[in-house]
C-alpha cells in the first residue's frame, strides 16, 4: 500500500511555543537552583506566577520536569518528587494528599496512528485524592486515577484506576483492593 507523503501539521500555537520557552529558561534560572527543602515555597511561586494552581503545602522538588505549568491544578499538601515528569500538554488536577514519586511520568499527549502524519492528540489527567504514583509509573493521557488508589512502581497505566484499589505491571492490572486501618 502506498502513502502519499502530508507534511507534520504542528497543533501548538506560536504562543504556546514562547511561553514554554519563557518558562523552560525561568525555570533554569529561578526554579532548578533552589533545591533545598527551605525553598519550596519559592518554587510554588514562581509555578504559580506561570499560571499553576496549587493548594496549601503542596512540594515539588526542583527536579521536577513540568512541561507547561499553567495546565497544573494540584490540591492541598500534595508532594511531587525528583524527576517526576508532568507532559502537561493538557490539563493535569491532581486532587489533595496525593503523592507523586521520583521518575513517574504522567503524560496528556501522544499521537493518532491512525494517520501517516501522526498529529498530535491530548486529553487531560485526573489523579484523585488520597492517591500514590510509585516510581517511575507511567499514567497515560485520558486516565483518571480513583481516590486512594495506589499505582505500583514501573506499571503503566492507560485505563482509569477504580477507587481505593492498588494495581500493578504493564499493563496496569488490579492487584487487590486498598484498605486503610487505623495505627
Amino acid at each position: 500500500m502506498e502513502y502519499k507523503l502530508e507534511a507534520y501539521h504542528d497543533n501548538l500555537s506560536f504562543q504556546n511555543k514562547m511561553m514554554r520557552l519563557f518558562w523552560n529558561v525561568c525555570c533554569l534560572f529561578l526554579f532548578r537552583p533552589f533545591g533545598w527543602p527551605i525553598f519550596w515555597r519559592w518554587r510554588n511561586l514562581v509555578l504559580r506566577i506561570f499560571g499553576a494552581r496549587i493548594g496549601k503545602g503542596s512540594k515539588v522538588s526542583n527536579k521536577a520536569i513540568i512541561w507547561s505549568p499553567w495546565n497544573i491544578e494540584l490540591g492541598a499538601y500534595v508532594s511531587i518528587g525528583p524527576k517526576a515528569s508532568l507532559y502537561s500538554v493538557d490539563k493535569i488536577s491532581i486532587g489533595d494528599k496525593v503523592t507523586i514519586s521520583q521518575g513517574a511520568f504522567i503524560c496528556t499527549a501522544s499521537h493518532n496512528i491512525d494517520f501517516i502524519t501522526k498529529p498530535l492528540i491530548t486529553k487531560p489527567i485526573i489523579i484523585n485524592s488520597f492517591s500514590w504514583i510509585c516510581a517511575e509509573s507511567y499514567v497515560g493521557m485520558g486516565v483518571t486515577i480513583g481516590e486512594g488508589a495506589v499505582v505500583g512502581a514501573r506499571a503503566v497505566v492507560v485505563k482509569d484506576v477504580a477507587p481505593w484499589t492498588v494495581v500493578g505491571g504493564n499493563p496496569a492490572k488490579e492487584i487487590k483492593k486498598r484498605v486503610i486501618k487505623s495505627e
